[in-house]
């Protein structure tokens, strides 16, 4: 049975938008996903809804609770460790990738082509990644495919993410996992790789929305 998720969701809580958590619950479960993340900007703590959500929505589809942390190269996504109280704020990624190893969490950095915020060619340097950000649903065809021969050439595993800021852009691309996700697996099949980037733009369109 496969499992699609999308591992990279921003709320009103991420500060940029104005997308209510609920809504896009919603959303996710007519668009027939299995499991959402929200990984809201900065800080974990901003996601304490997700207990809740869990409560009313839990027998539907699954909903995990990540970060996308803004390391001093880039942004990468973080499951398992609570970034908020890790003592990594301002560290580089090669340092949030040790502290979370050790903390028994996962880093996979985000977006690493689109300029900005993104890690570029440097993600090559990074040891102890499980996998690098493969589709993207705010980067243009260009930058996700460049990410995806960058994973190859890695030898890891390329994930998928809307990167949503409003309801109706949550599963546009998602993460497509070979095997029964649970709250209690997710971090260890994220570090096996059985699991494939799924986007579902049309190849020709410039930006997704």
């Amino acid at each position: 049975m496969k499992f699609k998720i999308d591992l990279h969701i921003h709320t009103k809580h991420s500060g940029d938008n104005n997308s209510e958590p609920e809504d896009v619950v919603i959303h996710a479960i007519d668009a027939n996903l299995n499991g959402i993340a929200f990984t809201e900007h900065y800080s974990y703590e901003a996601s304490e809804y997700v207990d809740e959500l869990r409560g009313k929505y839990g027998k539907d589809i699954l909903i995990f609770r990540g970060v996308e942390f803004s390391a001093a190269d880039g942004h990468c996504l973080v499951f398992g460790v609570d970034t908020d109280r890790a003592g990594i704020r301002g560290a580089t990624m090669k340092e949030v990738v040790r502290v979370v190893n050790e903390k028994g969490g996962v880093v996979i950095p985000t977006h690493p082509f689109r300029g900005g915020y993104s890690i570029g060619e440097r993600a090559r340097e990074l040891k102890g990644i499980c996998a690098i950000e493969g589709y993207n649903g705010y980067s243009h065809y260009s930058q996700n495919k460049k990410a995806i021969e960058m994973a190859e050439e890695m030898g890891l595993q390329y994930t998928g993410g809307s990167d949503s800021h409003s309801a109706h852009e949550v599963g546009v691309c998602y993460t497509d996992f070979n095997t029964e996700v649970t709250y209690e697996n997710l971090i260890e099949i994220l570090k096996t790789g059985d699991y494939k980037g799924v986007d579902t733009r049309k190849v020709s369109k410039i930006w997704p929305f």
